[in-house]
């Protein structure tokens, strides 16, 4: 597929190019469903980690994507299910609140489990000419899972900061996290141990 066309004024103040990107699957989520009371504990203790990568992301350049669910709603957008967990007595509000976005940040919206199924996201990706992805977010199990494995068939490294995902059941976490490490060949080791520099090609990165 070719390279979209540049436009040196698309992003204003977010590079043009990085090796890497960082992916916010369905973090701006009420929780108001089934299993969300049992994943809201997981999903806090995500959160609290999760903000931590995103800041070291944004410092270096690393564009943070949030790729969100638009809950069967059509006419929905970012901003307005933002507004939705932060304004209205919701479950997620607390998790929300560590993940809200930045002006830099790029948005894309998604109909199903899959960041990349009828979305922009390979585009915008094409775009900035990534080379690997960090896949963070909700649920491990479920469209993080199916993100990442979207990822892999697009031949693009992927990686799966464990304290980074979260799911309402942990034997289904672990289970997700090992076959996307076996299958996927993902990286799933802390965010605090990502080399986010080395990752952005910023300098040399060390063997595995």
């Amino acid at each position: 597929m070719a390279t979209p066309a540049r436009n040196p004024d698309l992003h204003g103040n977010v590079p043009d190019k990085s090796d890497v990107a960082l992916l916010l699957i369905d973090v701006l989520n009420d929780l108001e469903f089934d299993s969300g009371a049992r994943l809201l504990k997981p999903a806090l203790r995500m959160a609290r980690q999760l903000s931590k990568l995103a800041r070291r992301a944004r410092k270096l350049g690393i564009p943070v994507i949030y790729v969100n669910d638009n809950f069967g709603k059509w006419r929905s957008d970012f901003r307005q299910q933002l507004a939705h967990c932060l304004r209205d007595d919701v479950r997620g509000k607390p998790v929300v609140e560590m993940l809200q976005p930045e002006p830099h940040d790029y948005f894309v919206l998604k109909p199903k489990n899959s960041g990349f199924y009828n979305t922009t996201l390979e585009l915008l990706l094409e775009y900035l000419q990534v080379k690997r992805v960090i896949v963070a977010g909700i649920a491990t199990n479920n469209c993080v899972l199916f993100t990442a494995n979207d990822a892999y068939m697009r031949d693009l490294e992927v990686i799966v900061p464990r304290d980074c995902v979260a799911a309402a059941d942990p034997a289904e976490h672990r289970h997700a996290l090992t076959q996307m490490r076996k299958v996927l060949k993902a990286r799933t080791g802390s965010q605090s141990a990502l080399d986010l520099a080395a990752l952005a090609g910023r300098r040399k990165r060390k063997r595995r």
